[in-house]
C-alpha cells in the first residue's frame, strides 16, 4: 500500500515536471514576495483602543487596567461572576490571583483534560495580539496554558499586556514560534447553523474576559 502510494505520487509529480518543461516554466521556484501590509506608526494608545473595539464587537468583556490594579480587578471579577473553582496556567504569577476568594488550582498538564470542566473559569496570559483583527494568540507556554485548559472551562480570563499588542497579522506571526501549538482567540466561542442562529460555547468558553494591562 505504501509502495503503491509512493509510486503514484512520483508519477504525478513527474507528469507535472514534464508539463512545466513543455510550457517553458522555469525549474527554479518563483520568488515569494514578503512585502506584507504592516502599520508600525500607530501609538500604543491607538493599538489598545483598536483591540478593545474589535474584542467588544466580538462580545468579549474587556477591562483596561493598570498593572498595580490587576490583582484587585481579577478578584472583583471572580466575585462578581461567583466563581468558586478557578484554574490558572502553571506559570501565572501568584500575586495576580492572591486576592481571589475562590478555590484556586494551578493546572497540571498531566491531568486528564476531561477533568478540566470542574473549573468555573481559568486565567492565562497571552503571547501576542493583533489589534486589526481583534485576535489573541496563545502559544501554549507556561503562562499561556495548554490548549485544553483554554477550551474546556466555561469562562476564560485572559491577560493581554500592552507591549504584546501589534497592529496586524504579519507582525503577530513574526513574534510566534512555529514549533509551539498556537491557539487563536477572537471573542467567546460561537457558531451558527444554516439559519444563522448563534450558539455560544460550542467549541470553547462561552465567556471571554480580557484584561488589557497598561503600564
Amino acid at each position: 500500500m505504501g509502495f503503491r502510494s509512493t509510486s503514484a505520487k512520483e508519477e504525478i509529480l513527474g507528469r507535472i515536471r514534464n508539463a512545466n518543461k513543455l510550457a517553458g516554466v522555469p525549474s527554479e521556484p518563483y520568488p515569494i514576495p514578503r512585502d506584507y501590509r504592516t502599520n508600525r506608526t500607530r501609538s500604543t494608545d491607538e493599538l489598545v483602543d483598536l483591540l478593545e473595539d474589535r474584542l467588544v464587537d466580538y462580545k468579549a468583556d474587556v477591562h483596561i487596567v493598570k498593572e498595580a490594579d490587576l490583582p484587585s480587578t481579577v478578584a472583583d471579577l471572580c466575585g462578581k461572576h461567583g466563581f468558586s473553582k478557578l484554574g490558572v496556567a502553571e506559570g501565572i504569577d501568584e500575586s495576580i490571583y492572591s486576592s481571589v476568594s475562590a478555590d484556586v488550582e494551578k493546572d497540571d498538564r498531566s491531568t486528564d483534560p476531561h477533568k478540566l470542566g470542574r473549573f468555573d473559569a481559568i486565567i492565562t496570559e497571552s503571547h501576542v495580539s493583533s489589534a486589526q483583527t481583534g485576535t489573541i494568540y496563545l502559544d501554549g507556554s507556561a503562562t499561556n496554558g495548554r490548549r485544553a485548559l483554554t477550551l474546556v472551562p466555561d469562562c476564560h480570563l485572559c491577560i493581554v499586556r500592552e507591549e504584546s499588542i501589534v497592529y496586524g497579522v504579519p507582525e503577530a506571526i513574526d513574534r510566534l514560534n512555529p514549533e509551539m501549538p498556537i491557539t487563536l482567540v477572537s471573542g467567546p466561542s460561537a457558531t451558527s447553523d444554516i439559519e444563522l442562529s448563534r450558539v455560544e460555547g460550542v467549541h470553547g468558553p462561552r465567556t471571554l474576559i480580557v484584561l488589557i494591562v497598561r503600564k
